[in-house]
């Protein structure tokens, strides 16, 4: 969901291509492929539905989608596309690396810059701290533009290794069983088929957050040393067993908690919302519902991680605090005891959602600069 992301997102981190379909009133997805099998399987001309009253397109096996048999990823193929998986989730990664180096930053409380005055859209005076352009120009004239792409090593192999995890674990459990379960013309059973394919998803979000963990944790960390110049975390290896020494096993999973939520949180939140949609509030009989039905998610998926956006938040801060960096310390950050007590500290000062937006940012009322 997010800045962290083995993400997937910019959402989120396990991100909306990876959740599960939420099936539209007939259990439908909406798209192309649906259109193509309903097709397929309409009876002959003289038997066909009356067109004001049209047969529920039937949804894609999730069998072919997951690379399953007669797909992509199927037979001796298997290998390569999750390679290719691989690479194309490195290489969005990386473009995206500074965005989420400098959405970091905002998250830990450095503002090296002082705000500038503005106006809204009302007239009236505001000030406005620096956007995600002016910081990465800042980063750049400090450490270079190669400064922009600290900690993408353990990050490329947290999200590779998220990746494999997936794939792994749908050869080991196919969701063929899940695919069988509803009878698409009914809406009860079709929304069986939605909690079934959403646990199923979230079972494989969760192993595989929870195995890349570590990783994500040494990245964070490897970021925010640009705010007290540190170099203690410089590798993954040497990253790895500094963890271990200080702070034993359960030092890399700190954060691991609010992560997990988020996650759960936004793919039940998405799904249920999209699907409710699509059965309840989309027409048949509008022309364009097949394509607004195909959209929902998108949008729901905008929608429910900015709702959990304190989750992602908050895990953050905890993997970077109290680890020895001036970023998880005071004056930057109090030493927190849990997860919960990060929680209530930023619900008081109203930060929440800090480095949420990077374009706009207004300065909070409770922030130390003030309008003179």
């Amino acid at each position: 969901m997010g800045a962290s992301d083995p993400e997937v997102a910019p959402w989120a981190p396990g991100g909306a291509a990876g959740m599960a379909g939420a099936g539209a009133g007939a259990g439908a997805r909406g798209g192309a492929p649906a259109g193509v099998e309903a097709r397929a399987r309409d009876p002959p001309p003289a038997h066909r539905a009356h067109p004001r009253h049209p047969r529920p397109a039937a949804q894609p096996s999730a069998r072919r989608m997951d690379g399953g048999a007669g797909g992509p990823g199927s037979g001796d193929n298997a290998p390569t596309t999750e390679a290719l998986f691989v690479a194309l989730g490195a290489g969005v990664t990386a473009l995206s690396h500074p965005l989420l180096y400098v959405k970091l930053l905002i998250q830990v409380g450095h503002e090296p810059m002082p705000p500038t005055l503005g106006t809204n859209v009302l007239g009236r005076k505001v000030l406005y701290l620096p956007s995600f352009f002016t910081y990465a120009k800042y980063i750049v004239q400090v450490d270079g533009k190669i400064g922009l792409f600290r900690g993408l090593s353990p990050r490329l192999m947290s999200n590779a290794l998220s990746t494999v995890t997936r794939g792994s674990m749908k050869k080991v459990f196919p969701p063929d069983e899940i695919e069988q379960v509803s009878n698409k013309d009914d809406m009860k059973t079709s929304l069986k088929k939605v909690v079934k394919e959403t646990s199923y998803e979230m079972m494989m979000q969760c192993v595989s957050r929870m195995l890349a963990h570590p990783l994500h944790v040494i990245s964070m960390r490897c970021m925010v040393q640009f705010v007290g110049r540190e170099a203690k975390y410089s590798g993954v290896l040497s990253s790895i067993g500094k963890i271990f020494k200080e702070e034993g096993l359960l030092g890399f999973f700190v954060g691991l908690i609010p992560h997990l939520l988020g996650d759960v949180v936004f793919l039940w939140g998405c799904n249920l919302l999209a699907h409710f949609i699509n059965a309840y509030l989309v027409d048949d009989s509008f022309s364009q519902a097949l394509a607004i039905r195909s959209y929902t998610k998108f949008v729901m998926g905008i929608a429910v991680s900015m709702l959990t956006y304190p989750f992602l938040l908050v895990g953050d801060l905890m993997a970077v605090n109290n680890c020895g960096l001036q970023a998880g310390l005071p004056p930057y950050s109090p030493v927190f005891k849990s997860w919960i007590h990060c929680w209530k500290y930023l619900s008081v000062q109203g930060q929440l959602f800090r480095g949420s937006s990077l374009l706009f940012r207004r300065v909070s009322s409770g922030s130390c600069f003030a309008l003179e």
